[in-house]
């Protein structure tokens, strides 16, 4: 199948492969550092020594073939044609359904993402063959895709941005445009990682036809939360990490209706908890001590609020002042930590009968957290 438009002439710029000076294979513009990982896919093709004349490119174009169809096979049953209208806003409606067809497939967003990304090399060093020319629209609409699948996040010292871009520069006048690329802006979502909080967002994913992929972004908004807010907060992020994890339990086995229920209810606690942290008025630290004082030992409930606040934003200078830089790895100030933490609480009226090695156990384990950010001397 050839796609609309693979009739365009050849890009003038980004060629892959030309002769260079005396070498006769010619030279490789390796754009994603991804020459010695085709290399080794040649190896199962040939094992004659390419070492003097690089890659022959006749056999990238057969890998790239292989890879082209095994792309297409999983999106056998979805049409995507429309993705190569002249009408932006047709091209960008393709995206969210496509998605939410991989992600049906078993394991689907893992072996796609792989896929493409083997494409994507083959591609690369099959440039400017007229085999690669043919697909070169439907391996910018490939890539348009899994785009949108992945974070923004650097990878092996290289940003995602970075692959992007230079596979686009190969693709060169293929029709993965910029904007395809942004899937919230397709869903009519502008500010999605403040919208998450409210009432009228979460209805949209909950209602959204594409429910697998509805069910992607939440879990993965709720997720960056959860890493961001409450990265330093023991006691919050592996209570709200594992209630994620039983949506994602429910969605792997093809609860989708509950799994979405049960991300709603998530974004909705986490934004209760932010709004009850803040009515506290406890610094970050103090916080997090806080937390830790209150889910070590359930008889602490018993004990007056403002005086459990007062025992934590204490119990922040106690701990500051009695580490060293290397204090996690030497197991003598850990456990003088520990004397000192439980000496303290006692004096603070947390009841010796409270005081069970758990819950100072759970105080240092915060305290690590939140030292890291700290400028100890």
């Amino acid at each position: 199948m050839e796609p609309p438009g693979s009739n365009i002439s050849a890009p003038k710029r980004d060629r892959v492969n030309r002769v260079f000076k005396d070498k006769p294979g010619g030279l490789i513009v390796d754009y994603l550092g991804l020459a010695d990982a085709l290399k080794n896919a040649l190896h199962d093709y040939s094992r004659a020594d390419q070492a003097d004349a690089g890659i022959d490119q006749e056999k990238a174009v057969a890998i790239m073939q292989e890879k082209y169809e095994i792309v297409r096979a999983l999106f056998f049953g979805f049409d995507y044609q429309n993705f190569f209208s002249g009408k932006a806003t047709v091209r960008l409606s393709v995206i969210p359904s496509a998605m939410d067809h991989i992600l049906q497939l078993e394991n689907g967003k893992k072996r796609y993402l792989q896929a493409v990304t083997e494409l994507s090399r083959a591609y690369a060093l099959s440039l400017p063959h007229p085999e690669a020319l043919k697909i070169r629209d439907e391996v910018g609409f490939f890539q348009t895709v899994r785009a949108s699948f992945i974070k923004r996040t650097p990878t092996d010292g290289k940003t995602q941005e970075d692959l992007d871009t230079a596979v686009r520069q190969i693709v060169s006048q293929a029709v993965a445009a910029d904007g395809a690329i942004d899937l919230y802006a397709t869903l009519g979502v502008e500010n999605p990682y403040t919208d998450l909080f409210s009432d009228a967002f979460l209805d949209k994913m909950r209602n959204l036809p594409q429910q697998h992929l509805a069910f992607e972004i939440l879990n993965k908004l709720i997720n960056g939360q959860i890493q961001t807010r409450f990265r330093r907060n023991v006691v919050k992020a592996q209570s709200f990490e594992a209630k994620l994890a039983k949506a994602v339990k429910l969605y792997q086995d093809r609860a989708i209706e509950a799994a979405l229920t049960m991300l709603k209810a998530n974004a909705v606690e986490i934004r209760n908890t932010l709004l009850a942290d803040e009515r506290l008025g406890l610094s970050e630290d103090a916080l997090a001590f806080y937390d830790a004082l209150k889910a070590g030992n359930s008889e602490v409930q018993a004990m007056e609020d403002r005086q459990l606040q007062k025992i934590a934003e204490e119990l922040v200078s106690v701990v500051k002042n009695n580490i060293s830089p290397d204090w996690t790895i030497r197991q003598s100030t850990r456990s003088n930590l520990s004397r000192t933490v439980r000496r303290f609480l006692r004096q603070n009226g947390y009841q010796p009968e409270q005081q069970k090695n758990d819950v100072v156990e759970l105080i240092v384990k915060q305290a690590e957290a939140l030292s890291q950010d700290w400028n100890i001397a």
